[in-house]
């Protein structure tokens, strides 16, 4: 793909591409005039506009994140760039209060031949809104040239340390641990962190800088995460927790090897905040979420919500609109008190909190939601598609008028088009389908009491997405 023809389009939570083929120096050069030109227009916040930059362990981010701060530098713009790789969250702890927006440069789950764009603010991912304009202005951006520009750097990730350490005190939280628990970084700038968890109940595993994250994707799906799996079982660890390739988002793992998929995970986290006593607000996830929050909701009068799918809808509830907990498919996890931001290492931290609370194993708590709320069994699938579908509504509309009066014996209640059309079933059951807007495919997800029935739900999304 020639340079001047490469796209820059947002996803569900930043830009992401190939490295060299899309994205490349006139990508991350173009988007850095975006974001200049969008500054000069709105000024975010009174007084001299400054952009924090920072960047993760892949091919290239440091190069790539140097080469966007010099051209903010060139438009007058205030850029100062970390001076090492650092987790996601810590490069958004910086626009909390100092920096008008922070960019990181990665690709977070992708695989390794991957790199991308995020954009940052007051704490957590940039709105839509900022988003789409920093978009639009990108697409006609001609990048101001730089010349030999100073670009001041600073140690964000000392500052988002001593942060978590005063916040969150995981010295004296995990000291209190009667087991070992296991972190997986997968190669991940989460283990650019690793001193805020240095114990001696602490087993740190895949945490060397490989920008190949060792043949692996450094995603937290079950199938990407053995190493973790056989390391607790090894250890007879009490849990184990894996974080992604920029370390926001995770998986768990119980000591009996067992992983928990976000709907068995977000259930365990919200029902241990609530018995806290200190639960004000209702509770947001993203659409792709499962029913067990949903009843826990139900069963304390909590106020509930679903939103489209990507943290920065989560975020906006969390910062604007009194959510106390938000939860997204892909594994992240924020509530009142913490960043609006999902955060692996505050993640960590309030499991270690919760068996030392409770007295409990982790694969009992988890038992202990199901048999009080029932059981999920959550699965999802790519479906491939004969042609695109831009508009998800046109296609929920579509697929609506296809839809029988039950499925799996079960009566139609609901269909929502927050994102894609979502069909939830008289007993919670549910099956959503969201086609993509720039590939030849749908992502299929189901929930519902067993591995059986979920693969049914997936199986009927295949025939429904079939549109003439």
């Amino acid at each position: 793909m020639a340079s001047s023809t490469v796209n820059i389009t947002f996803g569900t939570d930043g830009v992401r591409g190939m490295i060299a083929r899309d994205f490349n120096y006139d990508t991350v050069r173009r988007f850095a005039q975006g974001i200049a030109d969008y500054i000069a227009h709105k000024y975010i916040r009174s007084g001299k506009p400054s952009v924090a930059v920072g960047y993760d362990r892949r091919f290239m981010s440091d190069r790539f994140a140097l080469s966007l701060a010099e051209v903010l530098a060139a438009n007058g713009i205030k850029a100062v760039m970390s001076s090492s790789p650092l987790p996601t969250p810590a490069l958004s702890l910086a626009t909390v209060k100092e920096f008008s927006l922070g960019v990181m440069i990665t690709a977070s789950h992708n695989p390794a031949l991957y790199n991308g764009i995020k954009i940052k603010q007051e704490g957590r991912s940039a709105p839509a809104a900022i988003t789409a304009e920093i978009e639009n202005y990108s697409s006609k951006a001609v990048p101001v040239r730089a010349r030999g520009a100073v670009i001041e750097k600073r140690d964000f990730l000392k500052e988002y340390c001593s942060y978590i350490k005063k916040k969150f005190q995981p010295e004296k939280i995990l000291s209190k641990l009667k087991g070992k628990v296991v972190v997986d970084f997968i190669f991940g700038t989460g283990a650019e962190a690793m001193s805020l968890i240095d114990s001696p109940n602490v087993i740190a595993i895949r945490t060397k800088h490989d920008p190949l994250f060792g043949g692996a994707v450094p995603e937290t799906s079950k199938k990407n995460i053995s190493p973790l799996i056989e390391e607790v079982k090894k250890r007879k660890a009490l849990f184990g927790i894996a974080m992604d390739g920029d370390g926001d988002r995770i998986s768990l793992v119980t000591e009996k090897g067992q992983y928990l998929t976000p709907c068995q995970t977000a259930p365990v986290l919200l029902d241990y905040l609530i018995s806290k006593g200190k639960f004000k607000g209702k509770i947001s996830q993203s659409v792709s979420m499962g029913y067990l929050t949903k009843r826990i909701a139900r069963a304390g009068k909590i106020p509930f919500e679903e939103t489209p799918v990507g943290f920065k809808f989560i975020a906006e509830k969390l910062l604007h609109e009194g959510a106390a907990f938000g939860t997204e498919e892909s594994g992240g996890y924020a509530w009142s008190g913490t960043q609006p931001e999902s955060d692996g290492i505050v993640i960590l931290l309030l499991v270690a909190e919760m068996l030392i609370s409770t007295g409990k194993k982790l694969s009992a708590i988890a038992a202990d939601i199901e048999k009080k709320y029932g059981k999920s069994c959550f699965g999802s699938r790519d479906i491939p598609l004969a042609k695109a579908m831009p508009n998800k509504h046109s296609f929920a509309v579509k697929v609506k008028k296809k839809l029988p009066k039950t499925m799996l014996g079960q009566k139609i209640v609901e269909t929502e088009t927050v994102d894609g059309l979502k069909i939830i079933l008289e007993n919670d059951w549910w099956l959503l389908m969201r086609p993509s807007g720039t590939e030849l495919k749908m992502r299929a997800y189901a929930e519902t009491e067993n591995e059986a029935d979920t693969e049914k739900m997936l199986d009927l999304a295949c025939r429904l997405a079939v549109i003439k």
